[in-house]
């Protein structure tokens, strides 16, 4: 076939100009591909015509209100390109994922309403992606679509710090947003989500972070140990109360990672030692202080760590704990093991092994909870039955480098 080929091409090129005999090899290849593949191609494998798009429109997925108890953020600093921080829905029982919000630059975490309507989100944007003017907000994302619903402006002063759950707190009747402010001056933002504006900002030199302690009442803690006490008055003034020192920050100091009962938060310290605090009604007591650890555990170099390294189940009254081997300065450290305690008691009632390091924590607010673990160096989120401590699921690849977890 090569010969006969060869010398149809060269008759088909003999007597015209240049650009003709391209144009006519052109033709003369095409027409000889297309037989060829048409020969050596059975009629049945052609593909089918594809459908018309033709009347349709795109449509926005949307999901149930109010959340799945078993549903959960989890928050991503995304260390390696911080001006493009990230939030994942992901179902705990499924481990499907749902879906994922941008949250700019030093992202922290989100916070839901009670309600289960909105998600609050303070955000830090500079008009260059990363440098130029500064603009700092809190966006509303309706819950159902995950649609952006409204921006607050705020002040340009919101901590950049390693996320943890004080950065950003709602008062416990859902009134008002508290932000952690830090450049270096420290104060609290307080935002009217009622209203939906700034309202004012509070100075707490000294002090870092808001835990909440009532329907419009938070306190902060402060480096000495002592805790500032700051009611938001219906009437628009600030009630501010400064306490002697409550907590133990010498050579065993107490962490800035607190979970919260009732009217309680449980500190710990790097040894490992429960600080209870009960504030309410504008005065704070510290409650007798117990230890995660039998001194023979003590000896063995077990103490707590993580980045949210505590965790509650309040139905089931247990307290969550990352454990880990090594010495005080290991308080950061993730670990492959969560102990369990009874708070009545404060005895330990279980050990959970895990399948991988983990250096967050937290357990979904139903009388039949799960368990969440990520680690920040990894991309997957674990799932355990907090009952049983169980492995579940796995669902792989949910974040960068995931900080702390928020459930409904």
């Amino acid at each position: 076939m090569r010969a006969p080929t060869t010398a149809i091409l060269r008759c088909d090129l003999r007597g015209v100009g240049r650009s003709r005999g391209l144009r006519a090899l052109a033709v003369l290849a095409g027409w000889l591909g297309a037989a060829m593949l048409a020969s050596a191609t059975p009629a049945r494998t052609r593909p089918a015509a594809l459908p018309s798009d033709v009347g349709r429109h795109p449509t926005v997925a949307v999901l149930p209100t109010p959340a799945s108890k078993h549903w959960v953020w989890v928050n991503d600093f995304v260390f390696p390109h911080m001006a493009d921080g990230t939030a994942h829905l992901v179902d705990g029982d499924t481990g499907r994922y749902l879906g994922t919000l941008s949250t700019g630059y030093s992202y922290s975490h989100l916070v839901l309403s009670p309600d289960g309507r909105w998600i609050y989100s303070p955000e830090t944007y500079f008009s260059r992606g990363t440098r130029g003017k500064r603009t700092d907000v809190v966006t509303i994302y309706d819950a159902r679509t995950l649609d952006p619903a409204g921006e607050i402006r705020i002040p340009p002063k919101r901590a950049s710090d390693m996320p943890v759950m004080g950065d950003v707190a709602l008062t416990d009747d859902a009134r008002y947003l508290l932000i952690y402010d830090f450049n270096p001056a420290q104060s609290i933002t307080v935002v009217d989500m009622k209203t939906r504006r700034f309202l004012r900002e509070i100075p707490i030199p000294g002090c870092a972070f808001a835990y909440p302690s009532g329907p419009r009442s938070f306190f902060s803690v402060c480096g000495d140990g002592s805790v500032v006490l700051i009611d938001l008055a219906r009437d628009g003034k600030v009630v501010r109360h400064h306490t002697d020192q409550l907590l133990p920050m010498g050579a065993d100091p107490v962490t800035e990672k607190p979970v919260r009962v009732g009217d309680v938060w449980y500190f710990v310290t790097f040894d490992g030692r429960i600080v209870p605090l009960e504030v309410k009604d504008g005065r704070a007591v510290v409650e007798p202080s117990w230890s995660l650890t039998t001194a023979a555990e003590r000896a063995q170099g077990w103490r707590p760590g993580g980045l949210q390294q505590l965790a509650v189940s309040v139905p089931l009254h247990r307290l969550y704990a990352i454990m880990h081997q090594g010495d005080l300065t290991t308080h950061k450290d993730p670990g492959k093991t969560v102990w369990v305690y009874d708070l009545a008691t404060h005895r330990k009632v279980q050990e959970i092994a895990l399948k991988r390091l983990a250096s967050s924590i937290q357990v979904t607010t139903d009388a039949a909870p799960l368990l969440f673990t990520v680690f920040i160096d990894g991309p997957d989120l674990d799932v355990y039955d907090a009952v049983s401590g169980h492995w579940l699921r796995t669902v792989t690849d949910v974040a960068a480098t995931p900080t702390v977890l928020v459930t409904p």
